[in-house]
């Protein structure tokens, strides 16, 4: 104890008037947002010299901790195969790999193997390393992928004959990862680039193999900078589609049949404010997933009329409903097979699967039989099937990876993930409780904990939340979470609203000018916890990260009482800055969820809440804040900032810990086990806290 403590780095005051409206903040530390400066580059290696320092004393427990779920991860692992087309394709580990290796197998699993990707090998002497959206032709012999080995999200578009091993010589940087389509002919390929600033993807370009791309042709450019951009092949291989989605409010599909390649894209129905909608194409018709007059979507069905239209257009006068809207009822997804439809459906925040056969029009759903899990449709690639591949996890359950023939309703279990080192899912119980937010409304509470753990407020507790963009969070599996309940921790995740566990106007109701609904609807949920001894005061932890770490921003400015320790992840603080600035990746399509700040009624309401800009001097919990030098979607000088400023205002003695990935951007490290280096320090400044060092 009479050891000197580390000396906290110190970021150097270079104050910046910002103005707007006519009202003037005094940034301090905006000059951070130089990621050349060498006096910024130094800054952040103090930062994580000084984390360094602070946590010596569990250096051995990050390690163990480090090791421990490494240990309960099976080394040599294999996906559950998927036909499509003539091939069976997976994906596998070896002892020792970060990354997999992609493979198939022609007709059968007992053919040969013919090994795609052997990410290992394409990864080598590279600090990070991400292969994106592999697509391949339908002759099957050529493979589209995507390499980004900084973590800005900006892929490199490479071509494999996946006969031959060659990877052609052509290669197309700046391109949207996963955005690859091929045409019918198995040389024409449709791409998405990105906008350098921006990093929005805004082109659609044609390329034909063995072309130079400096010849590629642009076949679409999507003018509102508020809009993000998808493009992939349909299920039916009929047509092409790019989508362009301006972050849940509007919707707008272009289709390009894809056996005519330089025919021009055709919209299916135009862009109308506050119309979302998305397509699968079957036979003669679309099946529609829709919200007009219907909050929380319903099932259209439109004819097909490409062929026989030169507008190509849908008439929404001839749509007709499948699917009626439902109000207590979300409709997630929609998946079709020749006899049967599939719906995935959201109610009681809980995930629901509905199957209904085609032509008898008889329906059932999927019984899962726990009180908290996630079941989702996974990837079925053919249409002339009864067997409907699906996953399923709990907060006790391992992920599991299905078959069901929708016909005699058997469930095949096919898969779940192996958890080595002992694990026992009966050694664990899970809840599901609900929470009063301060306005009447019940939240969600999903809560895990090893059997014998006393609530009596004794247990340490971590919270969760995300809460933003309609993203739920759902109660599922996670290998690396056993090393914290072991240590008797209660794990619980706060199904707040800006999530969709509850349907659209969960979502609605905490987002723009309702936002502050979902930091009190954590703070709620974290008093009932206290109120019921799930846990104390001094116990208490928090973690949230990207818009989730604004969460962990805004609760620990308004309520730091409550939190022992808060862990924010990559988070998004410096709201009003951020949205302010245009060039800043990503910032005009978020409009719609935070509001434009250039209007003065939204700048006021970020004003209230924004974290960076809400820093006050009074005492504030513990705090470790993550983030990564090359983040693409929350700048690194946002948590640099925060940590600068919470340093300088700050009143009590805890821990204020930054660590920047120097790396790696916003997902963290690539491989498989250097994550778990992350998680492993995430948890040791929570166990440490708590005088668990073993």
């Amino acid at each position: 104890m009479t050891q000197a403590q580390p000396k906290s780095p110190v970021a150097a005051v270079k104050p910046k008037e910002l103005t707007t409206h006519g009202h003037t903040r005094i940034d301090n530390y905006y000059y951070l947002n130089e990621r050349e400066n060498p006096e910024v580059v130094s800054y952040l290696k103090a930062e994580n010299e000084y984390l360094e320092q602070v946590l010596a004393p569990v250096k051995d427990l990050r390690e163990k901790l480090f090791e421990e779920m490494k240990g309960r991860i099976k080394q040599q692992d294999e996906s559950v195969p998927y036909k499509e087309g003539n091939y069976y394709y997976y994906s596998r580990f070896i002892a020792g790999g970060e990354y997999p290796i992609y493979a198939r197998r022609r007709g059968s699993m007992q053919a040969a193997e013919e090994i795609m990707f052997d990410v290992n090998q394409l990864a080598k002497g590279h600090d990070y390393y991400n292969l994106g959206g592999v697509e391949v032709s339908d002759n099957e012999e050529l493979a589209a992928f995507g390499e980004d080995t900084v973590s800005r999200r900006l892929y490199t578009l490479r071509i494999k004959n996946l006969k031959t091993g060659e990877i052609y010589s052509e290669s197309i940087p700046n391109t949207e990862g996963g955005s690859y389509a091929w045409a019918a002919d198995n040389k024409t390929l449709f791409y998405i680039r990105k906008d350098l600033k921006t990093l929005l993807g805004y082109q659609v370009y044609r390329h034909v193999l063995g072309t130079d791309p400096k010849q590629d042709v642009l076949v679409y450019e999507e003018k509102d900078n508020q809009f993000y951009m998808g493009l992939y092949r349909m299920k039916s291989k009929k047509y092409v589609a790019i989508v362009s989605d301006h972050n849940g409010v509007t919707t707008e599909y272009r289709l390009l049949e894809a056996s005519q390649p330089t025919a021009e894209f055709r919209v299916f129905y135009p862009r109308e404010r506050g119309h979302e909608y998305d397509l699968v194409h079957f036979g003669n018709k679309f099946y529609v997933r829709t919200n007009y007059k219907a909050q929380n979507f319903r099932l259209m069905e439109a004819p097909d009329v490409f062929a026989s239209t030169k507008s190509g257009a849908s008439d929404r006068t001839a749509w007709k409903e499948v699917i009626a809207h439902r109000p207590d009822v979300f409709l997630q997804s929609v998946e079709a097979f020749v006899g049967h439809l599939v719906l995935g459906e959201r109610k009681a925040g809980l995930t629901n699967i509905r199957v209904i056969d085609q032509k008898t029009k008889k329906e059932h759903y999927l019984d899962f039989g726990e009180p908290a899990y996630v079941a989702g449709i996974s990837y079925n690639p053919e249409f002339n099937t009864n067997v409907l591949r699906f996953g399923y996890a709990s907060l006790t359950t391992p992920s599991s990876t299905f078959d069901y023939n929708m016909d005699t309703r058997e469930k095949t279990l096919l898969k779940q993930q192996e958890v080595l080192g002992g694990f026992n899912k009966d050694n664990y119980v899970s809840e599901r409780v609900y929470a009063t937010a301060r306005d009447g409304v019940k939240i969600p509470v999903s809560i895990v904990y090893r059997k014998g753990t006393r609530k009596d407020g004794s247990a340490p507790l971590l919270q969760y939340a995300y809460g933003s963009y309609g993203y739920s969070t759902d109660p599922s599996f996670s290998s690396t979470r056993l090393s914290l309940l072991d240590r008797g921790f209660i794990y619980a995740i706060a199904h707040i609203r800006g999530g969709q566990e509850m349907g659209r106007q969960w979502y609605e109701d905490g987002k723009m000018l309702k936002k502050k609904n979902t930091f009190t609807d954590f703070i709620d949920v974290s008093e009932f916890l206290l109120q019921n001894k799930y846990t104390s005061k001094d116990k208490l932890f928090a973690m949230g990260g990207s818009a989730g770490g604004l969460l962990m921003g805004a609760i620990v400015n308004m309520r730091p009482d409550l939190y022992r320790g808060v862990v924010a992840a990559v988070p998004f603080v410096d709201v009003i800055t951020t949205m302010l600035d245009e060039s800043i990746p990503l910032t005009t399509g978020e409009f719609e969820e935070w509001g434009n700040p250039k209007k003065k009624e939204y700048y006021d309401y970020m004003l209230s809440y924004s974290p960076y800009d809400n820093v006050e001097k009074k005492a504030y919990p513990n705090l470790l804040v993550t983030t990564g030098l090359h983040d693409s979607q929350v700048q690194y000088w946002e948590p640099a900032k925060w940590v600068a400023r919470l340093r300088t205002m700050k009143t009590d003695n805890n821990q204020l810990l930054l660590h920047t990935n120097m790396e790696a951007g916003h997902g963290g490290a690539s491989g498989r086990f250097q994550a778990l280096k992350e998680t492993a320090l995430n948890y040791a400044f929570m166990l440490n806290l708590v005088g668990v060092t073993q």
